[in-house]
């Protein structure tokens, strides 16, 4: 897993800790898709998920849980990206990772 230091997105509405890139998604994944994702997230557009965990995300903020949003790269490959519920730790991965 690649790490970055503590990111610090402008806009964001919440902590995302150390922000990590997964191997396998940082081979396929344009640096600048991962960037916009992760900032996507960080400013609560959770992206592909469906109305139901769009809600549970929403809730998880309050109740202190994690956090998962969904997206694809400009090349149509589905990617992830979760925030842990101490807000510790960001990662990018691809959803076979998991």
């Amino acid at each position: 897993m690649t790490r970055t230091k503590r990111d610090k997105v402008l806009g964001a509405s919440f902590r995302l800790g150390s922000v990590c890139v997964t191997r396998g998604a940082a081979e396929v994944l344009y640096e600048e898709d991962i960037r916009n994702a992760v900032g996507r997230h960080a400013r609560r557009d959770w992206g592909d998920v469906c109305a139901a965990d769009w809600d549970r995300n929403d809730r998880s903020l309050e109740e202190g849980c994690r956090l998962l949003s969904a997206y694809r790269s400009r090349a149509g490959i589905p990617f992830w990206v979760i925030t842990e519920a101490d807000r510790s730790v960001t990662t990018v991965l691809l959803p076979e990772e998991y």
